[in-house]
């Protein structure tokens, strides 16, 4: 199979499937919605960051907000969140649901049930991101990593060359039990040697995952 047979089957296949399952699960999106803005009248999507794509454009990655207006900034700069920003960089950017006392009563439940990542079939219909491919990364992640791993850069390189996934290898293959820089690696080698039949064991294997909960900080 070429990559330009594979691209643009692909790109066919994503919006066929991202459309269908965002009619199917409409209810679950608007009840989502209404429950978090109902919650404290605040935005219903995460503002920030923006995520890094395809050849290293960036995008909003539509996501639904499980935590406090402006949490991202909060743990990096407010005074309040300093111990919960120390473990949070002691453990590679990650902190368990149980911890993160950012994150509200609602979006304990989104995230327990993978509910707040479906506004992403959006960006997978309009082109920002793929069915499965590299988790979307953002500038400070990749901040820290390049100051720990210099040489990683190719990877990085690597990765861009194809969409971002809803899905994917990392999500797949043990997910949060994975280093970054771990991750980074695993994720180059998939945007390497990326072909129909990878995607589609990926894509399988997806609701295995989502439902035993593998590799989720809870």
């Amino acid at each position: 199979m070429s990559k330009t047979f594979y691209r643009k089957s692909k790109r066919i296949l994503d919006i066929i499937v991202s459309l269908l399952t965002i009619i199917i699960t409409s209810p679950v999106l608007l009840l989502s919605t209404l429950l978090i803005w109902f919650t404290d009248r605040k935005e219903v999507f995460v503002k920030e960051p923006l995520r890094i794509g395809l050849h290293g454009k960036e995008f909003k990655m539509l996501k639904f907000r499980t935590m406090i207006p402006d949490a991202h900034n909060k743990i990096q700069n407010d005074p309040e969140f300093k111990d919960l920003k120390d473990t949070w960089i002691k453990k590679d950017g990650k902190l368990k649901i149980s911890e993160d006392r950012r994150i509200t009563r609602i979006g304990k439940i989104l995230r327990r049930t993978d509910i707040d990542e479906l506004p992403q079939l959006f960006n997978v219909f309009m082109g920002d991101m793929s069915l499965v491919g590299p988790r979307p990364m953002y500038d400070g992640e990749i901040a820290r990593y390049l100051g720990k791993f210099p040489e990683g850069k190719k990877y990085l390189r690597r990765i861009q060359r194809v969409r971002p996934g809803l899905t994917g290898i990392w999500q797949v293959s043990g997910r949060n039990e994975i280093r970054f820089k771990d991750r980074v690696i695993l994720e180059a080698k998939y945007a390497s040697n990326v072909n129909m039949k990878e995607d589609y064991k990926i894509f399988l294997k997806t609701p295995f995952v989502v439902l035993t909960r593998k590799g989720v900080y809870e």
